[in-house]
């Protein structure tokens, strides 16, 4: 299967038999190269890649500034520590899954909830850490 199916078929997806889906999503390696992606997700800045990287090995790292995609900025919330995290702006936000390769996102905007952001972009994530990736 190829990348961009995964942003597609699996992040792109009707949530919940709803006809909801999520505003952007992608696939970034951890060197902040582009595996995939939707065609709405923002064209990012390769230092914010390398914050959120940061923040992964070192967990509170983006909390103080906040986390930029695209020169937006998200507070961050509550995540897990070296696995996840999350970020608000207004009614949407962002949730980050990071496995053993690459960076999974996953952008909402309502009516998509955060629980349904975070259960696609996770389910997702952990299905590559299953597979070694």
């Amino acid at each position: 299967m190829s990348w961009q199916s995964y942003v597609d078929e699996h992040l792109m997806c009707d949530i919940d038999g709803q006809g909801h889906h999520l505003a952007a999503a992608a696939i970034i390696g951890l060197d902040g190269s582009v595996w995939a992606q939707s065609p709405s997700f923002p064209q990012f800045k390769p230092n914010e890649i390398e914050d959120i990287t940061k923040d992964f090995d070192e967990p509170g790292h983006l909390a103080p500034k906040g986390l930029h995609i695209a020169g937006t900025k998200y507070m961050v919330i509550q995540g897990e520590p070296g696995a996840v995290i999350r970020g608000k702006k207004g009614s949407g936000g962002i949730t980050i899954k990071k496995t053993g390769e690459a960076l999974i996102f996953g952008v909402y905007e309502e009516p998509v909830t955060p629980g349904q952001c975070n259960m696609v972009v996770e389910r997702l994530g952990d299905y590559l850490v299953d597979q070694g990736l």
